[in-house]
């Protein structure tokens, strides 16, 4: 196998007393899409500028290309940068902020007006070429910035926040314009975001972060069905996190009802957390079916083509089963608040966590 492109290993940064990324390990490999996802203050940006060079790690070692840059000037690695602000410079136009970086290289004017003319074709900015940055929509903004930090063709794209200023149906267009040039370029990216349906969406490995360590990592659709944690399986997505008690045996006590769920690692009489996905809940008419809870629906939320509902468990204070039901089903049903209803969950879909 090829050496990753990226490796990060036991890498830390402390300011003063406080452990900001703490003994943490990476690979990326050449042309993948990696996703760093947490909440704020996880270390996913104070690691991004570690890779980038400007901000240098208190310990660890960063090679790109197979050569260590620990200690390398930023100007002197070898990748594109876009932040939240894009940080584009309000005198010059849009085709003058893509060839900032090949001016200050001295780059002949003809192969500087040939890249600038590529990439503004790239972007579909070429109408928009001397316009300001004031001049410019968010999403032309960002598109200009994009175009900047490719201009120099780096081998390593690294994107802190890019979408974060946008709202949210430019956001969800441009996400997908972002991971089609990736491709298209087979450019190697490191994406930060606190949005887990950006990651979800676009990476080829997400890697949730939590306190300055790696929580879980894996492909979008494995941190999603199988989450390792009670922080993962509560942050990415929605989830029902539920206290229960272990039965042992994948089988657990939700108040006054039995459930099987997965295989899991804790003592029997033990307290346990069980989660599961509002889609992995479904209406049954009767306990036959197998694995129920009888509920009564505490509200409704419509969301167009279907139903959020928040259920109250029948002898679980304060516990609430999160639901999602096609607008279908809801009408059929004539399902309305106040309703007792008694729902399923298939026990591979039922992941325990030690403690409650």
């Amino acid at each position: 196998m090829a050496a990753p492109y990226l490796e990060i290993s036991h890498l830390s940064k402390v300011f003063s007393s406080f452990r900001a990324v703490n003994d943490f390990s990476l690979n990326v490999n050449k042309g993948e899409l990696v996703s760093l996802l947490g909440p704020s203050g996880c270390g996913k940006t104070t690691l991004l500028r570690a890779v980038a060079g400007l901000d240098r790690q208190t310990s660890g070692e960063i090679r790109i290309a197979g050569r260590d840059v620990s200690n390398t000037p930023a100007s002197k690695r070898n990748f594109g940068i876009l932040f939240q602000s894009y940080a584009l410079f309000p005198n010059l136009s849009a085709a003058d902020n893509i060839a900032y970086g090949l001016v200050a290289r001295r780059t002949p004017r003809t192969a500087i007006e040939k890249r600038v003319s590529e990439l503004l074709d790239l972007v579909d900015l070429q109408s928009q070429r001397n316009k300001y940055p004031a001049q410019l929509s968010g999403g032309q903004q960002q598109r200009v910035a994009l175009a900047r930090a490719l201009a120099t063709s780096p081998e390593l794209l690294l994107l802190d926040e890019p979408l974060s200023a946008l709202d949210a149906q430019v956001r969800v267009y441009l996400r997908d314009e972002i991971r089609s040039l990736q491709r298209r370029l087979d450019i190697t990216t490191v994406l930060v975001t606190h949005d887990q349906e950006e990651a979800l969406a676009i990476s080829d490995t997400v890697v949730l972060m939590n306190k300055g360590s790696i929580e879980q990592i894996g492909a979008p659709d494995t941190l999603y069905a199988q989450p390792a944690s009670r922080f993962a399986a509560t942050f990415i997505g929605t989830s029902s996190a539920l206290p229960a008690t272990a039965l042992g045996s994948g089988t657990v006590r939700l108040g006054e009802h039995v459930l099987k769920t997965r295989p899991y690692d804790a003592p029997s009489a033990s307290s346990v957390t069980i989660c599961f996905r509002p889609e992995d809940v479904r209406l049954v008419d009767t306990a036959d079916d197998g694995n129920t809870i009888q509920t009564r629906v505490a509200r409704l939320s419509f969301h167009g083509a279907s139903w959020r509902c928040g259920l109250a468990l029948t002898g679980v204070p304060d516990a609430v089963v999160h639901a999602d039901f096609t607008a279908a089903t809801v009408r059929d049903t004539a399902l309305a608040e106040g309703a007792a209803v008694r729902v399923a969950v298939d026990p591979d879909r039922i992941s325990v966590f030690a403690g409650s």
